[in-house]
């Protein structure tokens, strides 16, 4: 039989987890259980890129979130480093924005960001190896990175530290339920009792809530990523092109993605989207045509409807909560989604109001 805790996280991603630590900081029993090895799905598969945010400035809802997290982003990488010692990779990179033929949107600028705009030859003062068909684009001097797995490497061990119960390999079954509240889940073995729930499992997060009477419209959206290595080491700016990216981790290796694919639970690698993202990625950088290949691997992202993650308590039961539908943005939305959520939980106000991102919105 599980101890009852005070707070039990359905997932062990990198919003589950951030969220565990702000609680155990607070002295909340805290548990964790994800269906496979903590952090595996959608937070090891992405490419880590925190872009800059002003919340003085922020025009949405999600502007105001993610200014929010990134501004907690260097105090919680120090944090880490303390309590665990372990490096998250956490560098302010700089990127250069590329406007191609059909590209010229602000997929990766924002209000109150620093922005500078270059020709062909600011471009290549920046990055000297970009090839000559770029001509127009943005310098960000302010875009960061961090890399997924030492950030959640950092986020395990630090769990750990805090007194966390960390439960791997160990999936909810389904939520226990006792007229307008839950009582726990249920795991293939013992009940797992708690207080309260917070369901933080991306795209299989429906699944455990509809039998609850609560249809969160959250899709899995598989994206695909490459890593090279070019074995020269050396710090180098990001490359953003639309929702695409090469990033380089300053160590010699690149990670090239990603593709948005409607496939269902299917999280396979396919040789026709590697192959137009190695495309691609020579197509930026021509050295990257003569790079090794380490490895290649896809993440199920978890979609919202409208774009926006779900944050909140699930209307009709008074003790279950959601964090979920971050898509691409959960490595960057996780320090901002785990500082609002603990505080619910622990019956603080939070720093930003939820409303907008209720679970019954329109």
């Amino acid at each position: 039989m599980y101890p009852p805790v005070d707070v039990l996280v359905v997932g062990g991603g990198v919003v589950g987890l951030t969220t565990a630590w702000e609680l155990a900081r607070a002295g909340v029993r805290v548990a964790v259980l994800d269906k496979d090895d903590l952090g595996r799905q959608a937070s090891w598969a992405g490419a880590g890129i925190v872009p800059p945010g002003n919340a003085a400035v922020a025009r949405t809802p999600y502007e105001r979130l993610k200014a929010f997290s990134v501004a907690r982003y260097p105090a919680l990488t120090a944090e880490l480093r303390e309590a665990t010692g372990i490096d998250n990779g956490y560098r302010v990179s700089g990127a250069l924005e590329l406007l191609g033929d059909d590209v010229d949107d602000d997929e990766w600028r924002g209000p109150g960001v620093r922005v500078e705009r270059h020709d062909a030859a600011g471009l290549r003062r920046v990055e000297p190896g970009l090839a000559p068909r770029w001509g127009d684009g943005y310098h960000l001097p302010d875009v960061a990175q961090v890399r997924n797995p030492w950030h959640l490497r950092a986020l395990i061990a630090a769990c750990a530290v805090a007194g966390v119960a960390l439960h791997p390999n160990t999936p909810a079954v389904r939520l226990l339920r006792r007229g307008d509240r839950v009582e726990g889940v249920a795991t293939p073995g013992d009940p797992y009792p708690a207080g309260r729930v917070l369901v933080a499992s991306g795209a299989w997060s429906p699944a455990l809530l509809e039998p609850v009477g609560c249809r969160l419209r959250v899709r899995p959206v598989r994206g695909q990523i490459a890593l090279l290595n070019t074995g020269v080491a050396g710090p180098r700016p990001l490359l953003l092109e639309g929702r695409r990216y090469v990033v380089p981790r300053g160590d010699g290796r690149f990670l090239v993605g990603s593709s948005e694919e409607d496939v269902g639970f299917d999280a396979r690698t396919t040789a026709d989207v590697v192959a137009e993202l190695l495309g691609f990625a020579a197509a930026l950088l021509p050295e990257l045509g003569r790079a090794s290949v380490e490895r290649c691997w896809a993440g199920l992202r978890p979609g919202s409807a409208d774009g926006m993650p779900y944050l909140g308590p699930v209307p009709g039961v008074d003790n279950l909560f959601v964090a979920a539908g971050h898509f691409r943005a959960g490595i960057l939305l996780a320090p901002g989604t785990a500082a609002l959520l603990a505080a619910l939980l622990t019956d603080r106000p939070p720093a930003l109001p939820l409303g907008p991102f209720a679970v019954d919105r329109p």
